[in-house]
C-alpha cells in the first residue's frame, strides 16, 4: 500500500471505482442518438463519439492496467519528420520516411520484446487488427518487437494530423487520443501551422503530457525559434512541456539523425521507462487529464440529448394538434345539419314521400308517421338509398378531414429546422396515405353496420318488431342518421327549414317505434360509435408521423442517464487520493506531490546552449536536467517566458 496524501490506499482500487462510473458513463453516451436537424447536433454527436472513442481506446484500458508501459504516440504534420525521428531513436528503419505523402499509412507500434503482451491483446486501440507483417493500410497496427527499445516504454509512428487522406487524419486523432504521451514532431518552417495547434491546443485544455520535438531548425534561426515556440507554447498552457530543438543536419545512409542531435530526446525518454514514480506521473497526469476532459465535455451532450427529445415532443404535439382538429371537425359538421344537404335529402325525401313533406312539417306529422308504418311492409328500396346516401356523405367528410390533417401536419413540420429535413426525406407525409379512402369508406360501411345493429337490437319484442318491420331496418337506421346529423348550425336559412323538417319526420318516426327515451339512448350510442371510428382512422394517419419520430430512437430518458453517470465519475475523483483539483472537474486522479524532503526533479528540458560562434557550425543540443531550486546555470539563455531553450 503506498500513502498518497495521508491515506492508504490503493491506486488500483481507486481506478476500480473510476473505472467503473467511466464504463457506466461510456455506455449511456452510447445510447445517446442525435438524429433530428437541431442546432449543435452535429457538433454534439461527434463529441460523444470521441468520447466514447477515447473510454474505449484509452482511458478505461488504461485504468485497468496501470503497470502497462508508456505509449508515446509520435504525431505531427505532413513531411516534419516523424519517421525519421522514430527510425533515428531506433538505429535502424521501423517507418519508412520519404517524399512521397502520406508516407505513414499504417501506424507502426514499436516495443521492447518483453512487452509484447501489452499491445498483441486489444487492450488499447480495440478498433485496430495486430500485424506484425509491413501493412499500408489505416485498419491496421502493425507491431514491431526492438530488444534496443527500453522495457515499459513503446513508441507509435502516427500517421499526420493534416494529411489528404480523411482515413489518416481520424486515425492520427483517434492514436493520439490513446497516447500516454504526445511526442509532438514539427519543424522551423511549420510550428506556427494552425492543424498543429488545434492539437496542440487540445491536448493543453485537456492536461494531456506532451513534449514538442522541433527539428530542421537552420543555424541562423537558432536563437529565434525555439524562443519563438516557447513563447506560443506557454501562452497556450504548455509552459511545464519540454521542448527539443534539433538542429537542420545532415542524415546518413539510412536516413537516421546523429545521436547529438537525439541525445537529449533519448535521454528524456529513457529517464521515463527507467524511473517508475515519473513514468507513473505521466501516465496519470494524461489520464487525470482525458477524465477532466470528459467530464466537461459530457454534459453538453446530455443538454443535446434533452433538446432532441423536446423537439421530437413538440413535433408529436403538431400532428397530433392537426389530426385533434380534424376529429373535432368532422364530429362538429357531422351533428351541425351540414351533411342533410343534396343526396341525403333527395333519398331521404323519396323515402318518407316528397308530396306530403312540406304539409307534415306545418300540420301533419302524425299523420305521415302513420302512412309511413302503414305503407312499407318489409325493406323499402327508398331506405336503402336514403341509408347509402348519408354514408356517402359521412365517408367524404372524413376523408377530406384526414386530407386536410396531414396537410396542416405537415406545413407544421416544415416550420422548424428538424421537420423540414424529415418532410425532404418523406413527402409523402403531406397527403393521406393511399390506403386512407379506403379505409375510409370501410370504416363508414362498419359504422352503418354498427346502426343498423343498433336498430335491430331496439326493435326486439312484438310490438317494436312489428313496427320496425313495418318501416324497415334500413328505413329506421336512415332515420337514426338523420337525427344525429339533426343539428342545423351552419345551414343557410332556405336548408335550416328543410332540414330541420327533415330531423322531426325522423325523430317522430324513430319515436314512434321505440319511444322517446330509447331514441336518445339510440342517438348516443351511434355518435359514440361513430366517434370511434373517426378517431381511429385519424389515428392510423397520424401513426405515419408518430412512427418515423419513433424510428430516429430519441431515448427521453438517456440524457437523465447521462447526467448521472457524469455525477458519479466527479464523485469518485472528488474522492481520490489527490488534494486539490482541475479546473471545474471536482477532483482529479494524478498522484500526489512527494511527501517533504523527496528528490523530486521535473521532466528533463532540452537547453540551447553554447551556441558556437564559428560561423556555420551546428548548434548542438545539450540536456539540462535541473532541480526547480537550483539557480540557473551561468550562461543559460531563456526566452521571453523564462523557459529554457
Amino acid at each position: 500500500m503506498r500513502e498518497w496524501d495521508g491515506h492508504r490506499r490503493e491506486p488500483i482500487v481507486v481506478a476500480e471505482h473510476l473505472s467503473g462510473a467511466l464504463v457506466r458513463l461510456r455506455d449511456a453516451l452510447r445510447e445517446v442518438v442525435l438524429p433530428l436537424s437541431v442546432p449543435g447536433a452535429a457538433e454534439q454527436r461527434q463529441e460523444a463519439e470521441q468520447i466514447v472513442a477515447q473510454l474505449d481506446n484509452y482511458v478505461v484500458p488504461r485504468l485497468a492496467h496501470l503497470d502497462a508501459p508508456l505509449l508515446a504516440v509520435v504525431g505531427g504534420s505532413t513531411g516534419a519528420g516523424k519517421s525519421t525521428l522514430v527510425n533515428s531513436l531506433l538505429g535502424r528503419v521501423v517507418s519508412p520516411a520519404g517524399v512521397i505523402r502520406p508516407t505513414t499509412r499504417s501506424p507502426v507500434l514499436v516495443h521492447n520484446s518483453g512487452d509484447a503482451r501489452w499491445f498483441e491483446s486489444d487492450r488499447i486501440l480495440p478498433g485496430l487488427a495486430r500485424t506484425r507483417a509491413v501493412s499500408s493500410g489505416p485498419g491496421a497496427l502493425q507491431l514491431t518487437a526492438d530488444p534496443n527499445l527500453p522495457a515499459g516504454l513503446a513508441l507509435l509512428d502516427a500517421p499526420d494530423i493534416d494529411s489528404l487522406v480523411d482515413e489518416n487524419r481520424a486515425l492520427a486523432a483517434q492514436l493520439l487520443d490513446a497516447a500516454d504521451l504526445w511526442l509532438f514532431v514539427t519543424s522551423a518552417a511549420r510550428y506556427a501551422d494552425a492543424v498543429p495547434w488545434e492539437y496542440l491546443n487540445a491536448a493543453a485544455s485537456r492536461g494531456a503530457s506532451v513534449a514538442v520535438v522541433c527539428d530542421r531548425i537552420p543555424p541562423a534561426a537558432a536563437q529565434l525559434v525555439p524562443v519563438d515556440l516557447g513563447r506560443l507554447m506557454s501562452a497556450r498552457g504548455l509552459a511545464d512541456s519540454p521542448l527539443f530543438a534539433v538542429p537542420e543536419t545532415v542524415t546518413d545512409e539510412h536516413g537516421r539523425l546523429p545521436e547529438t542531435a537525439l541525445a537529449p530526446i533519448r535521454s528524456y525518454l529513457a529517464t521515463l521507462a527507467a524511473d517508475n514514480r515519473r513514468r507513473e506521473q505521466v501516465v496519470l497526469a494524461t489520464l487525470d487529464g482525458a477524465i477532466g476532459a470528459i467530464v466537461r465535455a459530457a454534459p453538453s451532450v446530455a443538454d443535446a440529448a434533452r433538446a432532441q427529445t423536446e423537439v421530437v415532443r413538440q413535433l408529436a404535439v403538431d400532428a397530433a394538434h392537426c389530426f385533434h382538429e380534424a376529429i373535432h371537425a368532422v364530429r362538429r359538421q357531422s351533428g351541425d345539419g351540414t351533411l342533410l344537404r343534396g343526396e341525403v335529402l333527395l333519398r331521404w325525401h323519396d323515402y318518407v314521400g316528397t308530396s306530403e313533406f312540406s304539409r307534415v312539417i306545418d300540420e301533419k306529422v302524425s299523420w305521415l308517421r302513420d302512412r309511413i308504418t302503414r305503407a312499407l311492409t318489409g325493406e323499402s328500396p327508398q331506405g336503402v338509398h336514403a341509408a347509402a346516401a348519408a354514408e356517402s356523405g359521412l365517408e367524404a367528410l372524413v376523408r377530406e378531414q384526414g386530407e386536410a390533417a396531414c396537410e396542416r401536419a405537415a406545413a407544421a413540420w416544415r416550420g422548424t429546422p428538424a421537420g423540414r429535413a424529415l418532410m425532404a426525406g418523406h413527402p409523402g407525409l403531406a397527403r393521406a396515405s393511399d390506403e386512407f379512402a379506403t379505409r375510409c369508406a370501410s370504416a363508414i360501411r362498419q359504422w352503418q353496420a354498427d346502426v343498423l345493429a343498433l336498430v335491430a337490437d331496439q326493435g326486439k319484442g312484438r310490438r317494436r318488431t312489428a313496427r320496425l318491420a313495418a318501416a324497415g331496418v334500413n328505413g329506421a337506421g336512415a332515420a337514426l342518421m338523420i337525427v344525429i346529423f339533426a343539428h342545423t348550425a351552419g345551414l343557410s336559412g332556405a336548408e335550416m327549414g328543410v332540414a330541420g323538417g327533415t330531423t322531426v319526420v325522423a325523430q317522430r318516426l324513430l319515436e314512434a317505434i321505440f319511444g322517446d327515451e330509447a331514441v336518445r339512448r339510440l342517438a348516443e350510442t351511434a355518435r359514440q360509435k361513430l366517434d370511434e371510428r373517426v378517431v381511429a382512422l385519424m389515428d392510423t394517419e397520424l401513426d405515419r408521423f408518430t412512427v418515423l419520430l419513433a424510428e430516429l430512437g430519441v431515448d427521453d430518458t438517456v440524457a437523465e442517464r447521462v447526467d448521472a453517470a457524469i455525477a458519479e465519475v466527479v464523485a469518485v475523483r472528488s474522492g481520490s487520493p489527490r488534494p486539490g483539483s482541475l479546473a471545474g472537474s471536482g477532483g482529479g486522479f494524478a498522484p500526489a506531490d512527494e511527501p517533504s524532503g523527496a528528490d523530486v526533479r521535473p521532466a528533463p528540458r532540452l537547453d540551447q546552449v553554447s551556441a558556437r560562434a564559428q560561423a556555420g557550425e551546428i548548434v548542438d543540443a545539450e540536456l539540462v536536467d535541473e532541480p526547480p531550486a537550483l539557480p540557473r546555470p551561468s550562461g543559460d539563455e531563456s526566452g521571453e517566458d523564462g523557459r529554457q531553450r
